[in-house]
């Protein structure tokens, strides 16, 4: 299975925190990240948003179906994410877009083996993969990609992504 975690682009502060929208720069960040994984993602990948504003503004940009996902709240623990994620069994890959602490804690544990405290950096994308060996299966981290390690492809966007509830 291969679980990419992308933790939501920068948003504005301010209450309610489920409310708080992208920023001008946020919206620059997911575009690029969509950008990079509309390349690199596979067409059967699952994409399960957080029901937060941001998050679903983070995955508008990629402009592919999406599906919010309760147990991806801020809220939530490692173990609901994982769960809703169907790990480790999963036959296509997930994306995730989620917050921090809870995306660090899925990345320290699928990759160590217990929980950390990791921080994933806002629009950071982690993409977590199983290889099998044998009778041997092992976590790897397949990939880290920051916005700004992502030239500018000068395509536009208006995030007309859609979602189902």
């Amino acid at each position: 299975m291969e679980l990419i975690l992308w933790r939501h682009a920068e948003a504005e502060l301010g209450e309610p925190d489920e409310g708080r929208a992208l920023t001008s720069k946020g919206h620059k960040q997911a575009w690029k990240i969509a950008d990079w994984l509309d390349r690199n993602l596979p067409e059967s990948c699952r994409i399960l948003v957080s029901p937060a504003t941001r998050t679903m503004q983070t995955a508008e940009a990629m402009g592919r179906k999406f599906k919010v996902h309760p147990d991806l709240a801020p809220d939530k623990s490692a173990e609901d994410l994982l769960r809703a994620a169907n790990w480790p069994d999963s036959r296509e890959p997930v994306l995730i877009i989620g917050h921090q602490p809870t995306l660090g804690l899925v990345a320290s544990q699928l990759i160590c083996g217990q929980q950390q405290e990791w921080s994933l950096r806002k629009a950071n994308v982690w993409w977590i993969a199983q290889r099998e060996r044998g009778d041997i299966t092992s976590n790897y981290l397949r990939a880290v990609i920051a916005p700004e390690l992502i030239a500018s492809t000068g395509k536009s966007h208006g995030g007309h992504g859609s979602h189902g509830k």
